[in-house]
């Protein structure tokens, strides 16, 4: 009985232990991966939101207690423009993160949804190609949008029954202006911004709709 036991016993530690080395590989393959993967679409939208350039600096603030990152493009001896990783945590549905390129000129040049977790159909149509939000900044002189919708007292357009998530998009964009300042060296230190306060819990409408 005793060595019949002991043998279960080892047996099934053989097993756990071999099953356990097994998951921590797999994570570890599963890790790498996922960092090279995410690498790849952060380089990616730098280059999407910015005109050519030859190098990158990079450079971390943190705004609001969030870590934003600028990485200042050259293209010879000339800054070209500037990419901001920025975020909001007030999206509908989480957080969201945002690469948004300046010019050297501070234009707000293009946007890139990085990460969303937006009701389908209306907040996640922040990140196709000419929606409402993108087109009510692109082109324009950062200092001279205010970053609110319509809804709140701005000019900016919101998208369809998906308030919440457009205030959050514009947030994380002014964030990144803020950043963006300090990087050119228009300011010293980068101003608090004031995102959206209501939750999705208290402001979400029947039928699950993003107001």
């Amino acid at each position: 009985m005793k060595s019949t036991l002991f043998n279960m016993v080892a047996v099934l530690f053989t097993v756990t232990l071999v099953a356990s080395a097994g998951v921590g590989a797999v994570n570890m393959i599963t890790a790498d991966a996922i960092a090279e993967a995410n690498a790849l679409a952060t380089t990616q939208a730098v280059q999407n939101v910015l005109p050519e350039f030859d190098n990158t600096e990079i450079s971390e603030q943190t705004i609001d207690d969030m870590t934003i990152v600028v990485y200042t493009a050259t293209k010879g001896a000339d800054t070209v423009g500037y990419a901001v990783e920025t975020m909001s945590k007030n999206g509908f549905g989480g957080a969201i993160r945002l690469m948004v390129g300046f010019g050297a000129d501070g234009k707000i040049l293009n946007v890139n949804v990085l990460q969303q977790a937006e009701t389908p159909g209306l907040g996640t149509k922040m990140a196709d190609e000419g929606n409402p939000l993108l087109a009510s900044i692109q082109n324009k002189n950062s200092w001279e949008v205010d970053f609110k919708v319509k809804k709140d007292g701005g000019e900016l357009d919101a998208l369809t029954a998906a308030t919440i998530s457009s205030r959050a998009y514009y947030e994380a964009v002014a964030r990144a202006y803020e950043a963006y300042k300090v990087a050119c060296g228009y300011q010293e230190s980068a101003d608090s911004v004031s995102g959206a306060t209501a939750t999705a819990s208290s402001n979400a409408q029947k039928g699950g709709q993003n107001e």
